[in-house]
């Protein structure tokens, strides 16, 4: 269920252009007892702070006539997940959303989704901003037009929270980095060596998400060696990185990526080097690594943000807005782990559906 490439959080060329280096190694003590923060060093909230519309809110929601519009980066897996929850919860709310769209990661595409949207003059709109600095002026539009903006994951540069938008909703990145962590550990049985193959670009997520997965290792894990370290900002790279870390680290016991579609290269690598103990650890609902994970494949665990409950949550956010309430400017919502343990439950509460009828049948089969 990758976000950044095919289901992206942000447009490959707007990655390209900011590719710079990411350190290999944690270069300082990193608190591993912190929580996420935002983009602009905001405080999280988490989800379930948020209270709940009271009867009398709701029925003045629900007589307002409001409408919404939902207006993705991309398409895919998360964002029908992300959709889904905002539908249900709007429909709780006798809210109608106006229109959806997906930008196919192309910052251009997503402005003219705006200006189409503006026309059907939604009160709300819920979206994830393909490139935060092309978004600075795509969605000025709607600001000035009164619409209640929620964004999700990726904030738009210059933006002052609570006056241009509502709030981001995100996973707990931090957690994440230290759930994974824990993955690799079970995974290996707690010593060894591990590649890690890292987002080599600023991005916020994937930034911290990668930091702290190192730092976790290092602070948590003395008898886990990171072995090689390599950046990647093109996905399509890294199975050629993972075969250059096997042939120059042939005892590499694990490989951490830095999303799961990411990591259907490094899969790759290993089958095509006859690897078939060497685990890996990423982020992200996917199927196609859950089918190896249900086949007893390389794949060991993801880490994972909830999509459902995100899109409910926007949608909670952009409601108390439109009341006037007050509302926390960053939430965050609780880490999950997927292993081949729980692949069943994971799509049911983070999806809202079921795995694919293959996975399902590949759990069935059980492992050799």
């Amino acid at each position: 269920m990758n976000r950044l490439q095919g289901t992206a959080r942000v447009g490959l060329g707007a990655l390209l252009a900011l590719t710079v280096a990411v350190p290999t190694v944690a270069q300082e003590r990193i608190d591993l007892d912190a929580a996420t923060v935002g983009p602009s060093g905001e405080a999280s909230t988490p989800v379930d702070a948020i209270p709940a519309l009271t009867e009398e809110e709701l029925a003045e929601i629900s007589g307002g006539g409001h409408t919404a519009a939902l207006l993705w980066a991309g398409a895919g897996t998360w964002y029908n997940a992300l959709s889904a929850g905002a539908r249900d919860a709007f429909t709780e709310m006798g809210i109608e959303v106006v229109t959806e769209a997906e930008a196919n990661f192309d910052p251009a595409r997503q402005a003219t989704d705006i200006e189409t949207a503006l026309a059907l003059k939604p009160d709300i709109i819920l979206s994830l901003p393909v490139d935060p600095v092309a978004g600075a002026q795509a969605f000025r539009p709607a600001i000035d037009a009164g619409v209640k903006l929620v964004f999700v994951d990726n904030g738009v540069d210059g933006y002052v929270p609570g006056t241009d938008y509502v709030a981001i909703v995100t996973g707990d990145h931090f957690g994440m980095g230290k759930a994974a962590a824990d993955l690799m550990a079970d995974a290996i049985g707690g010593s060894g060596k591990i590649g890690v193959i890292y987002h080599d670009a600023v991005f916020y997520v994937t930034n911290n998400r990668d930091r702290y997965f190192q730092a976790a290792i290092e602070q948590r894990y003395p008898e886990i060696e990171i072995a090689a370290a390599q950046g990647f900002a093109e996905e399509s790279r890294t199975q050629e990185i993972a075969a250059a870390m096997l042939a120059q680290n042939p005892d590499l016991a694990g490989i951490y990526v830095a999303w799961s579609s990411a990591a259907q290269g490094v899969i790759a690598a290993l089958r095509e080097a006859g690897k078939p103990d060497v685990r890996v650890v990423a982020y992200d609902l996917d199927a196609t690594n859950d089918l190896d994970m249900a086949s007893c494949g390389n794949m060991a665990g993801v880490a994972l943000d909830r999509p459902y409950q995100e899109g409910r949550t926007m949608a909670l956010l952009a409601a108390h807005a439109l009341l006037g309430n007050e509302t926390p400017t960053f939430v965050t919502v609780p880490v999950q782990t997927e292993t081949r343990e729980n692949i069943e439950q994971v799509w049911t509460e983070n999806v809202n559906a079921a795995p694919p009828q293959e996975i399902l049948e590949a759990l069935a089969a059980g492992c050799a």
